[in-house]
């Protein structure tokens, strides 16, 4: 653990040993399947999803009164999701997914909803979940959405279509959000609960993406699909704040997941650099190759630090959302450039199939992309200006 900061945020014995956890099941189980998993392209693997599942990694996150593993901080999210995108970004946004479901429900939910629906969370056999926001017209403009959510005599009936939903068609259980009163922007957002099997629910073929296969997306169709009311997230409108506290702990946890992968590159590229000799020495030893292995050393380190500062302002209660922005944008673009410069640094071999750095690179740019695009998350932080 001596890569990490630890003199600056010294790590309690419960902390200590989730980071080991998660830090050996990237190196012996996620890492020797990374490629296969690539490779499949629209499967969801299983097989890692329950083992995760058994040693508590894919509940870790969820209060301790529900079964979960108690970590509810995010800080200590954050280092669990760098330790699990080292072995694999996909994979390790993939086992941590539950978490996005959960905080909407935390955010929002009545004790008894958090009951029901976090508590079948735990244990070895818990099902994955989704969050349903994002639409073909409506990205990170959350409070564009026009999926509606009419009131009948006994709930809801939710009508529309959603898109890039992670996890959907292998999910069980959704939040989704949709508008109760469509002419109120984001006033007029609402959130829900639903299940998988719920009649007028169905889904798309799975989507071809450039990288982070782990994840299967599919487009999610809402079809006169009735919500009991007591499925309902906070009242009516509340759903939008609900939103936007998840997007600040899901920025900061998916710059977590960046500066893993980042890390992973760096660490990949130097190994390499130390035993691949060019014009006689180690190429570590020639001055543009060591001084681009120290740009990405640096940048990782950066990367880290924004990201474990909006994770402490979001534990301590403070306005986190500039913070979190900032943190997203430094760690995606930090992937991107480290995960080229590790391509680079091998030259050919970077660009083969053989080594896993072409595929870091294409994983890498789905985080400049998901929970708001770079150029939103400079909006972001100028608006804070």
């Amino acid at each position: 653990m001596s890569d990490l900061p630890t003199e600056l945020v010294p790590l309690s014995a419960q902390q200590r040993d989730i980071v080991e956890l998660t830090r050996s099941f990237a190196r012996d189980e996620i890492r020797p399947r990374a490629r296969a998993v690539d490779e499949a392209d629209v499967e969801t693997p299983w097989d890692l999803w329950r083992k995760a599942a058994e040693v508590g990694i894919t509940g870790f996150m969820l209060p301790e009164e529900f079964g979960g593993g108690g970590f509810t901080d995010v800080f200590t999210q954050v280092l669990v999701q760098e330790e699990l995108c080292v072995g694999d970004l996909g994979i390790g946004n993939l086992l941590c997914s539950n978490g996005f479901f959960a905080d909407p429900v935390v955010e929002l939910g009545t004790e008894e909803q958090k009951r029901e629906w976090l508590t079948p969370l735990t244990g070895p056999g818990t099902p994955m979940t989704a969050l349903a926001t994002t639409e073909p017209g409506a990205g990170s403009d959350a409070a564009s959405i026009v999926t509606t959510a009419h009131r009948t005599g006994t709930g809801y009936r939710l009508n529309g279509q959603k898109a890039w939903i992670s996890n959907a068609g292998e999910a069980e259980q959704y939040v989704v959000f949709a508008k109760t009163d469509p002419a109120r922007r984001a006033d007029g957002v609402t959130a829900f609960l639903l299940r998988k099997d719920t009649e007028g629910v169905s889904f798309g073929e799975p989507m071809r993406k450039m990288g982070q296969r782990a994840i299967v997306c599919r487009e999610m169709f809402l079809d006169d699909a009735h919500v009991p009311a007591e499925h309902r997230l906070g009242g009516e409108g509340e759903g939008f704040r609900g939103l936007m506290r998840t997007f600040d702990i899901s920025r900061t946890v998916l710059g977590a997941a960046a500066t893993g992968v980042a890390r992973a590159a760096y660490e990949y590229a130097r190994d390499y650099a130390r035993t691949r000799r060019q014009f006689g020495r180690p190429i570590i030893e020639h001055q543009a190759v060591a001084f681009r292995l120290a740009d990405m050393r640096t940048r990782v380190e950066q990367a880290r630090l924004m990201t474990w500062r909006a994770a402490k302002r979001l534990d301590a209660g403070l306005d986190a959302t500039a913070q979190a922005a900032m943190a997203k944008l430094t760690a995606s673009e930090t992937a991107a450039w480290c995960t080229w410069a590790a391509v680079q640094t091998l030259g050919g071999w970077g660009y083969s199939r053989e080594y896993p750095v072409e595929q870091w690179m294409r994983d890498a740019k789905l985080e400049e992309i998901e929970e708001g695009t770079s150029d939103i998350m400079r909006l972001v932080v100028s608006r804070s200006l």
